[in-house]
């Protein structure tokens, strides 16, 4: 069961409004949107905050998202909808954007989290209600 709880949430410790959204924007274009394209982009972009992104407690989802379609002007619910791996989430196997490796020398790693396509969800039932 998918609960959706509205909260006030803390400021995101990520600053996305100076990312570099080309990753996204280059790779996913109207109108088709095609799925496998928009999606692996998304991941790209997205997989290196996965922490921040599904830390409930803070407002990085939705800054993420406000950000990626005021620059890329997407459809509600375009990575939604379209991007699904299962029940678990998108799984995110991609390094920190500030760290490729850690001070051991061993590569840092992002876990699949099950909690992102609950927030992309939650997400979009935003972007609809505005």
């Amino acid at each position: 069961m998918i609960h959706f709880y509205i909260a006030l949430n803390a400021a995101c410790p990520v600053n996305f409004e100076f990312l570099n959204y080309t990753v996204i924007t280059s790779r996913c274009k109207g109108p088709t949107y095609p799925a496998a394209s928009c999606c692996a982009a998304f991941k790209d972009f997205a997989c290196p905050y996965a922490d921040e992104i599904n830390d409930l407690t803070t407002d990085c989802a939705s800054t993420m998202f406000s950000y990626i379609n005021l620059y890329g002007k997407y459809p509600p619910g375009l990575f939604a909808n379209e991007c699904k791996e299962g029940k678990l989430g998108l799984a995110c196997n991609a390094t920190s954007p500030s760290l490729s490796q850690t001070a051991s020398g061993s590569q840092s790693i992002c876990n699949p989290s099950p909690l992102l396509m609950v927030t992309v969800g939650f997400c979009v039932l935003l972007f609809k209600l505005l």
